[in-house]
């Protein structure tokens, strides 16, 4: 015989693995925007958008990929895209970037911020917090 009590709890065991599981899948699935001249525009323009300004031959831009990675997986509200400022530099001239990595927050479609340099996981969080809804 069941215990019904026995039953409820199982039942709520099982209700709270797949949420968790639901919210795993999610924040896999969070992925950072590679923009170019064809998607900068339309991307930015609506909400709240942190661009990293980067190269391939940059150390410090590569060391900050994962954290942006992160950062973008635990900043829901905000979306996260990057710029290859050597394939796409009529995008970094038109923002004034002259050292990379830069990045610049983006409100429907204005520059309302901006970090320069290998901020790290604090610098990211701190720009991300300030923007928070």
């Amino acid at each position: 015989m069941d215990d019904p009590e026995l039953e409820k709890i199982k039942q709520k065991k099982l209700a709270e693995m797949i949420a968790q599981q639901q919210e795993s899948i999610a924040q896999s699935q969070v992925q950072v925007v590679e923009l170019n001249s064809e998607n900068f525009d339309s991307t930015t323009s609506h909400g709240l958008v942190l661009v990293d300004f980067w190269a391939e031959w940059c150390g410090p831009c590569k060391m900050m990929h994962p954290v942006f990675d992160r950062m973008a997986k635990k900043y829901r509200h905000i979306k996260f895209a990057r710029v290859n400022v050597d394939h796409n530099q009529d995008i970094s001239m038109k923002y004034g970037v002259q050292s990379i990595p830069t990045f610049i927050m983006f409100k429907d479609g204005n520059q309302v911020d901006r970090m320069i340099g290998a901020v790290g996981e604090p610098g990211i969080h701190m720009i991300a917090k300030k923007y928070q809804m």
